[in-house]
């Protein structure tokens, strides 16, 4: 009985922490392959542009003109509004001088996914 108890708790926190993204070596190539695309894409001159208006680490001739972007999950901790403001901005601030990249077609569906999912980790 105290053997079955142990295995369900272990099980469970277990469980717990993997939810919560604590488990080592979950991280998969398609994820680190994903980040890095994101990256080349908010980088592109002709694509995300990140670089034009925001600074980001490992970025050059970096824009003054947005926030720098760090710390980004403590700003956005809800990933779906950050990809909503990188999507289209103007829902939340209609003066916004950032690119409606979502409605203006920049960039399509997955692209916007892909700079939000780095976006997110810095």
């Amino acid at each position: 009985m105290r053997i079955t108890a142990h295995i369900t708790t272990t099980t469970s926190i277990v469980a717990l922490i993997s939810c919560l993204g604590f488990a080592p070596g979950i991280a998969s190539a398609d994820t680190a392959a994903d980040l890095e695309k994101g990256k080349e894409l908010a980088f592109d001159r002709k694509k995300g542009n990140c670089l034009a208006c925001h600074q980001i680490e490992g970025g050059s001739l970096a824009g003054n003109i947005g926030p720098p972007l760090v710390a980004m999950k403590a700003r956005f901790p809800d990933y779906d509004k950050l990809r909503a403001q990188i999507y289209d901005a103007r829902k939340n601030n209609p003066n916004t001088i950032m690119i409606p990249f979502g409605p203006h077609a920049v960039m399509s569906a997955n692209e916007i996914n892909l700079v939000t999912t780095f976006i997110h980790t810095l």
